[in-house]
């Protein structure tokens, strides 16, 4: 058992020749939202299908929910994305379900049969993401951004310990994105969920971040708090932050 409710100790994967993360460690505790910031390919999303099994690594150990989970077998891996969520950049939905059929899956797959029981809690969730709307429209009928809202709303009704964002602002355009961020932003303050976020948008990263994880060359080049990354003067963390910062960010809510 580990104290740290997420850990990498000393992780390593590659595909063929490629090494993607190199004795990689880092860790988060219960309740905090932890960002991985870097450019593509340097193992972001890797880290992520790390942590829910869909990956394993050469080297290291993983822990999630404070269990070493680096040896789980798939049947093991099943129990714990009961506990871990991951909403995936395309959203993951199911085509032939709607909007409504996709956010009640879970619940239906882990035996909640009371359908009004069901049906409160999908109406409750698509209007917490704003999405209600959009309740009996098939994926294919949904823009990117629409699909990832629904996605989180998926997400969530399986009340998860933990939710795994991947890239949740990317091939939309600033506008979702922002709002994207703000529906991120509002589930943190309201459900205190264990998150990740995979990103490279600083603007994001700001606003959501506990901690920060930047990774680069296949290993972690920063670990800390976002007061303690803007503080860094390492030339080329500094560099990173004032490129994405010569995109002004968006306010929703003004």
């Amino acid at each position: 058992m580990s104290e740290h409710y997420i850990e990498f100790q000393s992780v390593s994967k590659a595909f063929d020749e490629q090494v993607v993360l190199s004795d990689v460690s880092f860790h988060m505790e219960r309740g905090e939202t932890a960002v991985i910031l870097g450019r593509s390919g340097v193992g972001k999303s890797v880290s992520l299908k790390l942590i829910m099994g869909f990956l394993k690594p050469d080297s290291g150990r993983i822990i999630v929910g404070g269990e070493d989970v680096t040896d789980f077998s798939e049947e093991q891996f099943a129990l714990v994305r009961r506990r871990v969520t991951m909403v995936f950049q395309s959203g993951a939905l199911f085509d032939s379900l709607s909007v409504a059929e996709n956010v009640a899956f879970p619940m239906v797959s882990l035996g909640q049969t009371d359908t009004d029981a069901v049906d409160a809690r999908v109406a409750e969730l698509l209007e917490m993401l704003e999405v209600a709307e959009f309740a009996d429209r098939l994926p294919s009928e949904l823009s990117t951004g629409t699909k990832r809202a629904v996605a989180i709303a998926r997400a969530l009704a399986q009340d998860p310990d933990a939710i795994l964002y991947d890239e949740p602002t990317t091939m939309v355009d600033p506008i979702m994105a922002a709002h994207t961020g703000e529906l991120i932003l509002k589930l943190k303050e309201k459900f205190h969920k264990t998150s990740i976020v995979v990103t490279h948008d600083t603007h994001l990263a700001r606003r959501l971040a506990d901690r920060i994880i930047f990774l680069h060359n296949g290993g972690v080049e920063f670990f800390g708090t976002w007061t303690e990354f803007e503080k860094s003067e390492d030339r080329f963390l500094r560099n990173f932050r004032l490129q994405d910062e010569l995109i002004p960010a968006l306010d929703v809510t003004s």
